[in-house]
């Protein structure tokens, strides 16, 4: 009897989870809430040094203050999308703005990690509790709010630090190497972006700015533009647009038919990257989340300006000039845009890319 009694809780137990909508899978959370958690900066931390930095080049004082406001919930925001890409129900939902402000605040520079980790944590511990009695209202912020404040206290500062010592670790290896580096930071943070992955939040969680982040940025646009130009003769202006100024990401169903289409992109960044920071020392300065934006938006173009006016309010710069603007230009967007063609013309011909094998499903 005790033989079959114990056969049978698994299988109780995961229907609870089941019912409680815990699906422990590494889509749900290094898919949908890190690519989550990436909108919720954005909507926070990095649209606020947008508009603070407008504000700051126009002296206009209300611009500034929108801005800081907006990057002072970075905790928070990041908290609730991750809950909400977890279906947090709206208590628990709600209680991660606490949860949210206490692991980004302790977790300091790699607070976005610290974020990440115990904001799935708290909302899943939120969603078992949720409904389950009569004081719902009371329980589940209770167990929420409690769970992801301690957890904040107990482990964010070691979480932030462990992920900015790695942070430091690749921008102190591309500043002693800077070709080297330059090539491999370009690659696997471009190719991190044409994944179903967030390039953005990995570049925030690690905290990765300077030299390597200038690397960053330049994968990212190889990968963004290189797509969007090498795929115009099968999605015309509204493919240049979409992945251009959006996402590579639209082509990975593409990629999983024929990898190969994958090469010219992923060329393009290898030799973008070391001219970033060997040739134009191209450094992202800016908010870190910028580094994994690419050219969507013109987020990374963005954050590397902004990084000059800060460089130069803080008087490690003297001015931006021509040669910063040449060095932006071309790693963004000339250069990809080139290598990219050229390559894939020569895959093309060779026949390893075939019509329509870019073809984008919806256009």
């Amino acid at each position: 009897m005790s033989d079959n009694s114990t056969a049978k809780e698994p299988g109780k137990f995961k229907s609870f989870l089941i019912k409680k909508n815990i699906i422990l899978s590494g889509k749900r959370y290094f898919i949908d809430a890190m690519g989550a958690m990436a909108n919720g900066l954005f909507a926070s931390l990095l649209i606020g040094t947008i508009v603070s930095t407008l504000g700051q080049r126009l002296g206009v004082q209300v611009l500034i203050d929108i801005g800081n406001f907006a990057k002072g919930v970075a905790g928070p925001a990041m908290a609730v999308s991750i809950a909400y890409a977890l279906q947090a129900p709206p208590l628990v939902l709600f209680s991660l703005l606490a949860v949210g402000s206490a692991a980004n605040s302790l977790g300091k520079a790699g607070g976005p990690l610290a974020v990440f980790v115990i904001a799935i944590i708290a909302t899943e511990l939120g969603k078992l509790v949720s409904k389950e009695t009569k004081v719902d209202i009371l329980v589940t912020p209770l167990v929420t709010i409690c769970s992801g404040v301690l957890l904040s206290i107990g482990i964010a500062p070691y979480i932030g630090e462990a992920a900015s010592s790695v942070g430091r670790l690749i921008m102190w290896a591309t500043e002693l190497h800077p070709f080297l580096m330059g090539i491999v930071v370009s690659v696997v943070v471009g190719m991190i972006l044409t994944l179903p992955i967030s390039s953005a939040a990995i570049c925030a969680a690690l905290s990765l700015t300077g030299l390597a982040g200038g690397a960053a940025v330049a994968g990212c646009c190889a990968q963004m533009v290189g797509f969007a130009f090498m795929s115009y003769r099968e999605n015309k202006v509204g493919g240049l647009v979409s992945q251009g100024l959006g996402t590579s990401m639209l082509q990975m169903g593409n990629i999983v038919r024929n990898p190969r289409i994958w090469i010219p992109p992923t060329l393009a960044a290898a030799v973008t990257g070391p001219i970033a920071t060997c040739v134009f020392k191209l450094r992202m300065d800016g908010e870190a989340i910028a580094s994994g934006m690419g050219t969507c938006g013109l987020v990374g173009q963005i954050g590397v300006y902004s990084g000059w006016v800060n460089s130069i309010a803080e008087g490690t710069k003297t001015a931006i000039t021509a040669f910063d603007w040449t060095g932006l230009v071309l790693i963004s967007l000339v250069l990809p845009a080139i290598l990219s063609v050229a390559f894939c013309l020569i895959l093309r011909k060779i026949g390893w890319i075939k019509e329509n094998d870019l073809k984008l499903d919806n256009m």
